[in-house]
């Protein structure tokens, strides 16, 4: 078993792909984000045979393109393939949160 310091190497406003290159596994990968408050165009997007299932921890995101609408705290939005959205902070403090992901039934493989 190994333990990874994920928001750690997110730093305090950014992104940490935990995947590959430290698990080894092509299945899925888990991504924790943080947004200072005011920040914005996050882009929010699985890719060509990937799907993300996006969950607040902290705060609100509020988001566009083509998914809209305020994600707050222990809420979740499913995204799949090139389905773009944009995160934003629009709140007083950070906004955390996590994304899981792997490959969609579209039978996408590296």
């Amino acid at each position: 078993m190994n333990i990874y310091d994920v928001a750690g190497k997110a730093g305090t406003s950014g992104e940490h792909v935990l995947g590959f290159d430290e698990t080894g596994s092509h299945a899925c990968y888990l991504i924790y984000g943080a947004l200072k408050a005011g920040e914005k165009e996050r882009e929010l997007k699985p890719g060509r045979g990937h799907e993300e299932m996006v969950l607040v921890v902290k705060g609100e995101l509020t988001l566009s393109g083509q998914c809209t609408g305020t994600l707050r705290q222990g809420q979740a939005v499913h995204l799949v393939g090139e389905a773009a959205c944009y995160a934003e902070n629009q709140g007083e403090g950070d906004a955390i949160y996590v994304i899981a992901g792997g490959h969609s039934a579209s039978g996408h493989h590296h």
